[in-house]
């Protein structure tokens, strides 16, 4: 659906929504907390079109035998897995589920936790070459962090863990702020354009 309907709907939905921020009055409390209601119920059906789009594209790849077709497979059959036996016997402890997620599932994510490591004591070597005067900055704040969190760092000047915790405590807090301050000024104005239309991209529009 692409007409003006979406549109009048995320309007009012949008505008009800932000009213409730102003008004106390409990029929308008009521009514907001039945849209977070129906937001919870809408993000369930998105969960099962997710389900639905993986095991279209993955049978779509096993039939035309693309590249990584076998692994295709095992995911398919890991998917339907998973969801019969959550289904029919549940997600407490001794069930295949269960099973399933603490003896190959939660090993597979930490593994990819663990490789994050990698990659970003590789992203921390481009950045911290001091070619410019940001950068060496960034280089001897992080030597200071890191010497101050290990035992060696304390060895070489006592104060050195006291130095490190106020970076972090004064100036990376300054700069987280002024991230989340960025983030939520941008998340409003997004907010913003969809509530006045200008913003369609959830309709499959560009």
């Amino acid at each position: 659906m692409r007409g003006p309907l979406p549109v009048a709907v995320a309007f009012l939905a949008g505008l009800f929504t932000m009213v409730t921020f102003f008004s106390p009055h409990p029929e308008v409390v009521r009514i907001s907390g039945d849209f977070l209601s129906w937001v919870s119920i809408v993000s369930g059906f998105t969960i099962l079109l997710g389900v639905i789009s993986i095991a279209q594209n993955n049978l779509a790849k096993v039939r035309r035998r693309q590249e990584g077709w076998p692994y295709a497979i095992v995911l398919l059959v890991a998917l339907v897995t998973m969801i019969v036996s959550g289904v029919f016997q549940g997600t407490h402890t001794g069930t295949l589920y269960d099973a399933l997620f603490t003896q190959i599932q939660a090993p597979m994510m930490t593994t990819m936790f663990s490789m994050l490591a990698f990659f970003i004591a590789s992203a921390a070597y481009r950045a911290f070459r001091a070619r410019t005067l940001q950068a060496t900055l960034l280089l001897v704040t992080a030597i200071l962090v890191m010497l101050g969190r290990i035992p060696v760092g304390q060895a070489i000047y006592d104060r050195l863990p006291e130095v490190a915790t106020w970076i972090m405590a004064v100036p990376n807090t300054a700069v987280q702020r002024g991230i989340i301050i960025g983030a939520a000024l941008g998340g409003a104005a997004t907010a913003l354009r969809i509530v006045l239309g200008l913003e369609r991209t959830y309709m499959g529009r560009g």
